[in-house]
């Protein structure tokens, strides 16, 4: 191999981009782990595949039931990994949305999306809006996945995410308010620590995995009032933490949803000393524990 071909081109936070064209992530692979039953809580979950070109697939997690016809509000969920990284099928994932699902009671739909730059940006939006028609095509009661047929309220549906997670629940709010979705009432979104541009090693890392960008101001990374205006849900909490790169741009955002028109409600949540994401990494942090029932007070409000 010529030496030259191992010259670094791009070194971001999450890859690094040689001139042979190879890509570099740091905790690469994700560890992955299978679905299971807990028998302590009752829920459940299992893996389902809902398109092969290309290959979405999702985890899909369901609470105990109290009857055999009950009907749970519904989540649709984006992990969180730069675009680039991470699984809904790694165990900080899995955890997540299982608790989620026990403590809300409320299906969980994870996504399992594309991943860049293998799979260039818009890959991911356009998976997760994938699944989520996918969701609203059981609202009939006749889809391919029973459990959601049989036990999803489609009156109920609300999208959530952490990080590049928490900026896709956005871009899923926004199509709904500007595309619609038949069958499916998207009440909430929820976004914790969520990306929208505002850091420049970020957005230079983000707009090279997505070569269809139009700049630091691209409106998928940095969403502009005229897109808040339309987002088509009743209502959208916050989370911002206060060691977190990412916290003035999402207090950005919020302030732009509030003066943009829109006519639901926002609130944000800021956990003063606390790093991006820590809900994850250290669930028994009572920040960790506040956060999660703050979710789960806003999924039954």
């Amino acid at each position: 191999m010529d030496l030259t071909d191992s010259e670094i081109l791009h070194e971001f936070r999450f890859l690094k981009v040689f001139k042979d064209g190879r890509v570099e992530k740091i905790s690469w692979p994700p560890v992955k782990i299978p679905p299971s039953d807990d028998p302590i809580t009752g829920v459940r979950s299992k893996d389902v595949r809902i398109s092969n070109e290309p290959e979405i697939s999702v985890r899909i997690f369901l609470p105990k039931l109290p009857d055999p016809t009950h009907k749970f509000s519904l989540i649709v969920y984006m992990h969180g990994g730069g675009f680039s990284m991470m699984s809904a099928f790694t165990p900080h994932y899995d955890r997540h949305a299982r608790r989620l699902t026990g403590e809300s009671t409320s299906i969980v739909v994870s996504v399992e999306y594309r991943l860049a730059p293998e799979h260039p940006i818009p890959a991911c939006y356009d998976d997760s809006w994938a699944v989520l028609r996918w969701v609203a095509a059981h609202s009939t009661r006749d889809g391919a996945e029973p459990w959601l047929n049989d036990h999803a309220d489609f009156s109920r549906v609300f999208v959530g995410g952490d990080s590049a997670g928490g900026n896709m629940a956005h871009t899923l709010a926004y199509r709904v308010g500007t595309i619609g979705l038949p069958g499916v009432k998207l009440v909430g979104a929820f976004l914790i620590h969520p990306y929208f541009g505002g850091v420049e090693a970020d957005d230079k890392m983000w707009m090279y995995m997505c070569p269809t960008n139009s700049g630091f101001d691209d409106p998928r990374m940095k969403p502009p009032v005229e897109d808040l205006a339309v987002i088509g849900c009743e209502r959208v909490l916050m989370f911002v933490a206060g060691n977190d790169h990412l916290r003035e741009p999402g207090r950005a955002y919020y302030e732009r949803l509030k003066r943009s028109g829109w006519k639901g409600s926002v609130e944000i949540v800021e956990n003063e000393g606390q790093e991006h994401c820590f809900h994850l990494h250290d669930p028994t942090n009572e920040n960790a524990v506040a956060l999660v029932k703050k979710i789960v007070d806003f999924i039954n409000q």
